[in-house]
């Protein structure tokens, strides 16, 4: 880096970062079939800040039907590739329809934390989770020990998990009993923000514990949604977006964007103390 770059970025790095750290997530996105994914990927272009940090947190089900190589090259990388050195991924069901999920690991290579695929990231003071909801996640087993541990000597007041499979949702797929244990721990752990794709609409979930959001939005086919659950605070179905976090350093402020620019859900919210 040379001095005089060096002494703008010391300059500014505060001031910038005093403007909040911002992540745009969505799952469910690329199929070689349709524009939904360049649909979005434009989106995020014509949203990102300026002046400010961003990432994009891809949640999982990346390339369809079967998530191969090729699907990746293919289909995922025109549109979302584009953001590929700021992308923290996780592996969703169909990334997984290819053994080991050798497309998905394959492509992402070591931002994908291979062969588990679960790691932590910290950005804007916040720290991030990405789970691997494909492995198991009951109590005893790796990923939910490895998680637990890390949990116990995070000193951020503000974390966010972020996954492929919801534990509450409207959609086809429904609720998940199986992350009934994890929901607990994010619970006593005091999580703000959990993220997960699966079902192809938008659905922010207040169910107690963390807020949760359903973004698999991002480009694959959409779907119906099923009778609200308990709990549901907004649903957006039949549009294609993505989910706008402004991470600050005791809060946050979200914002649900269709493709066609219009927000249709907003709000902001606090860590726990």
């Amino acid at each position: 880096m040379r001095p005089l770059f060096l002494a703008l970025f010391l300059l500014l790095a505060p001031a910038l970062a005093g403007q909040g750290y911002v992540l745009f997530a969505a799952g469910d996105i690329a199929t070689c079939r349709g524009q939904g994914d360049e649909a979005t990927a434009r989106l995020i272009e014509q949203t990102a800040p300026k002046a400010a940090p961003w990432a994009v947190l891809a949640l999982g089900d990346l390339a369809y039907p079967w998530g191969t190589p090729g699907e990746f090259s293919g289909c995922y990388h025109p549109s979302w590739g584009r953001f590929f050195d700021r992308t923290l991924p996780v592996p969703g069901n169909h990334d997984y329809y290819t053994p080991r999920a050798a497309g998905y690991f394959g492509y992402f290579k070591q931002r994908a934390h291979p062969p588990r695929g679960y790691y932590r990231a910290e950005l804007g003071g916040w720290s991030l989770y990405a789970l691997n909801t494909n492995l198991p996640l009951k109590p005893g087993s790796a990923q939910f020990r490895w998680l637990q541990a890390e949990l116990k000597k995070d000193k951020n007041r503000c974390k966010l998990a972020f996954m492929h499979h919801p534990r509450f949702s409207s959609g086809v797929h429904g609720d998940d009993t199986r992350l009934a244990p994890l929901w607990a721990l994010f619970g006593r752990q005091r999580l703000a923000l959990v993220l997960a794709g699966h079902d192809h609409d938008y659905e922010r979930i207040e169910a107690g514990g963390p807020i949760q959001f359903v973004v698999g939005t991002g480009g694959a086919p959409l779907r119906r949604v099923k009778e609200r659950r308990p709990g549901s605070k907004k649903i957006v179905a039949g549009t294609h977006g993505v989910l706008e976090l402004t991470l600050r350093p005791a809060g946050f402020r979200f914002r649900f964007i269709d493709v066609e620019g219009r927000v249709r859900d907003a709000g902001e919210g606090s860590c726990a103390p």
